[in-house]
């Protein structure tokens, strides 16, 4: 019997490859269903020969209990944007200055939710967000309710494959029909809808959704030569992979396959927001390298915004955590980008002069980055006989004398004890990328704040449960939560907590430089301001803005404070050994290495001090070059840079 299950997994396991993935039914539905029906009966006889990628196994549902952190081995990068012709010929130059017969492989930018895919054996064993780019949430359970994704490859291969995991126009219809009949409130978009779906605790939702996906890169080591390639291997294996894509070396061919797609946007069955353009060649993508955030060796083509005729009904003030009064406008509803859209930015002041926006008027509404909805600019043909817009003058959180710096474009709450100012710092102060406080968000500090139970971050190190349980609305089980939360947060690394303070110009980046550096916030607390400056990548204003803040002695009592409740002080990041052989150097790697592969050689040389760049300057020290490398070799040799092979690494 074991036998004959298997061989009934394997086939329908078939049948539904060419049906979900290939678009191309191999036998009919009534066949099918026979076949199916016969399997369950014998696993319900014989329950122990049932196989881990049985069709069965994706009908049930399970409850899971939360999700968790999984480390990508390969990280995910961001891509950079493009918004015209001229930007592209940019990305095109700088390719080709490098490579000058590149060709590219032009993709359509699926509008859906990143995943990352991992099998052993060709047994497909996590499913996980994107998340950071480095930290995802492990759902593979969910992911295992996408029927174009195969539990077992066509191979016995170890692999990790990215794609886009989305849910198709009539899937997202139907949904949407169901919630407005049920009174439950709609999706925004589809978009957003997929990644709903996919953080549902119960997968036998996640299975009634249809949700869908598209594969298309390699992330672990390819043995493949191009992109061409590895979608065709991706496509052989088992995985769904858009065919829709161009080959060219022409950004001419480019454009008109843009304008091509954009005309016919609204036909395909799923939504994309725009083209990806890559270097079809893995070498030179390798050689190409990364930025801090992105591939060098792709771009994406956006997508014009959508744009949308409101009528702006008033605006509303609000003061955020460093005092920025910020205009918000209220607009007649209007269907922009998937979404209803009621609100929108109006940046600043001097962008409500310059643009002469009254309240009345007939404005022009789009997404800045297809994210944030903002006012564009004023009809001007349609405008009546309103009045230019009245400016606050006092903090509408406060009643404080508002301020106009001469270097901002924006109006300025100073007063340190404002409310406004006060709950949007502690809310900064517990967000992700700081102290990653979970249940500390606005409604909650809202109610600590309200009640007088928290004035400052100091004092989230002083609650209890008893004076949480007095607050409307927070139970037992969600107090302790958070108080384990906040206990939690007193181990975080200081450079966390020095961008958790929200001192002005400091970000996450920089604070990790300077703990790097000063390895407390005590010893960065006493350096001196030309001591700050001097660290590569911050400069004079960095420097003087953590200089004026630790000057104030409100700074100092803070800092004590928090020392006092336990918080720690110290950097617990990996620090660099200044006494490292290439400690202070910048150095390229080019060519291909057969040894190492490049993120191996980038985090060795990274462990022996050494900054690693993309491109050959004045400025490098030392390149190492491996097999065929070509331009970068050349250029360092004109300039007389030290030139080592892989061999001098591996033994360096």
């Amino acid at each position: 019997m074991e036998k004959e299950m298997r061989e009934l997994t394997q086939l329908l396991n078939k049948y539904r490859h060419d049906y979900y993935t290939n678009d191309n039914p191999s036998v009919s539905d009534a066949e099918y269903d026979k076949l199916y029906r016969q399997l369950v009966k014998l696993e319900e006889a014989y329950p122990e020969f049932i196989a881990k990628d049985s069709p069965t196994q994706g009908v049930g549902g399970l409850i899971l209990s939360g999700f968790e952190k999984y480390q990508h081995p390969y990280p995910l990068y961001s891509l950079q944007d493009a918004f015209s012709y001229e930007e592209l010929l940019t990305f095109d130059r700088r390719v080709k200055a490098e490579f000058p017969k590149a060709t590219y492989i032009v993709e359509l930018k699926i509008d859906g939710l990143s995943i990352s895919l991992t099998y052993e054996k060709g047994k497909l064993v996590t499913g996980a967000t994107r998340g950071d780019g480095s930290v995802g949430e492990n759902i593979t359970e969910n992911l295992k309710k996408l029927k174009d994704i195969p539990r077992t490859l066509s191979e016995p291969l170890d692999i990790t494959v990215r794609g886009e995991a989305y849910m198709s126009r009539q899937s997202f219809q139907q949904i949407n029909q169901e919630r407005q009949e049920n009174g439950q409130t709609e999706f925004a978009n589809p978009r957003n809808a997929a990644a709903g779906t996919l953080r549902q605790l119960d997968t036998s939702i996640v299975g009634k959704r249809n949700l869908a996906s598209f594969l298309y890169q390699e992330a672990s080591p390819s043995q493949e030569l191009n992109q061409e390639g590895v979608l065709k291997k991706l496509k052989r294996l088992g995985f769904a992979v858009n065919d829709r894509y161009l080959m060219t070396s022409s950004m001419e061919d480019i454009w008109h396959f843009i304008e091509e797609i954009e005309s016919e946007r609204e036909k395909l069955s799923y939504e994309i927001d725009g083209i990806v353009i890559k270097v079809n060649n893995l070498a030179m993508q390798e050689e190409l390298g990364f930025t801090i955030k992105a591939p060098r060796w792709a771009i994406a083509y956006k997508f014009p915004a959508e744009e949308k005729e409101a009528t702006l009904l008033s605006v509303d003030w609000t003061i955020g955590r460093t005092g920025v009064l910020t205009p918000t406008a209220n607009l007649t509803p209007v269907q922009l980008a998937g979404t209803t859209v009621s609100r929108a930015t109006l940046h600043n002041v001097d962008y409500i002069a310059e643009k002469d926006i009254r309240v009345g008027d007939r404005v022009i509404v789009y997404k800045a980055g297809d994210i944030i909805p903002a006012v564009l600019r004023v009809v001007s043909d349609k405008r009546s006989s309103q009045q230019a817009m009245v400016i606050p003058k006092l903090c509408p959180s406060c009643g404080s004398d508002l301020v106009h710096l001469e270097e901002e474009v924006a109006l300025r709450c100073i007063n340190p004890l404002c409310p406004s100012l006060i709950q949007r710092s502690l809310e900064h102060f517990a967000s992700r990328n700081a102290m990653n406080i979970a249940g500390l968000g606005p409604a909650s500090v809202e109610k600590l704040y309200k009640a007088e139970l928290i004035k400052d971050v100091a004092d989230l190190y002083r609650l209890d449960l008893e004076s949480l349980l007095t607050l409307e609305g927070i139970k037992e089980k969600s107090a302790e939560k958070l108080l384990s939360a906040i206990e939690e947060s007193k181990e975080k690394s200081a450079d966390k907590l020095l961008f958790g303070l929200g001192i002005r110009h400091v970000g996450a980046k920089a604070s990790k430089l300077l703990l790097e550096e000063f390895e407390s916030l005590e010893n960065l607390i006493d350096a001196s301001e030309s001591a700050i400056a001097s660290i590569d990548g911050l400069g004079s204003v960095i420097a003087n803005s953590i200089h004026e803040y630790f000057a104030k002695k409100e700074s100092h009592q803070l800092i004590a404070e928090l020392k006092e409740v336990g918080v720690n002080l110290k950097y617990l990041g990996k620090r660099v050994d200044k006494t490292a052989q290439l400690f202070g150097m910048t150095v390229v790697l080019t060519g291909k290495l057969e040894q190492m592969n490049r993120n191996d050689a980038k985090a060795k040389l990274e462990e022996l001090g050494a900054k690693v760049t993309s491109s050959v300057s004045k400025k490098t020290d030392l390149v190492i070059a491996g097999s065929e490398a070509g331009s970068k070799l050349d250029k360092a040799r004109s300039l007389g840079i030290e030139i080592q092979d892989e061999e001098w690494l591996l033994n360096v």
